[in-house]
């Protein structure tokens, strides 16, 4: 878990890490260098959870071997189906990190909502929904080993 109190905001207690997988850990269906490695260090303090639709379907190879739950969601409704499985997870105790137009009611219902920009871009209806905004998965990733960093970016 990680528990962070940010004045003005709210007291985070994160048991859950929820992630869109094609444009936000992987480029065209592959893992973004490094990102496994920095998940499966935050294995110990998060539970890992990605749902995407597999675009590419490369998904389950390139997450084989990192100790996470993957979901395939089925192309129509796809932000429901989202915000659905943060909802299930009780989205009190949910971080939530995507780039497209499906993550963003997840993000918005996530008790701590991170948008990306890389590659492949972020819809801005994602940016306005999600707390943060970062350039990186690798960036995100850290606010979440160094949350100091959230501390300086969302205190008021």
């Amino acid at each position: 878990m990680i528990d962070i109190n940010i004045p003005g905001f709210r007291h985070l207690q994160l048991a859950h890490l929820v992630l869109d997988y094609n444009g936000t850990l992987a480029v065209d269906g592959h893992l973004i260098p490094q990102a496994g490695d920095t998940l499966a260090a935050l294995s110990e303090a998060l539970q890992i959870h990605v749902i995407t639709a597999d675009t590419f379907g490369l998904a389950q190879g390139e997450l084989a071997d990192l100790l996470l739950n993957l979901t395939i969601a089925p192309p129509e409704n796809q932000a429901e189906t989202k915000l659905a499985y943060v909802a299930d997870l009780g989205t009190e105790r949910v971080v939530a990190i995507g780039n497209g137009r499906n993550d963003r009611q997840m993000l918005k219902a996530a008790a701590l909502g991170i948008a990306l920009v890389q590659r492949e871009g972020g819809a801005v209806e994602t940016l306005v929904s999600a707390d943060v905004v970062a350039p990186s998965i690798l960036d995100a990733l850290e606010l979440l080993r160094q949350p100091r960093r959230l501390v300086a970016t969302l205190r008021s």
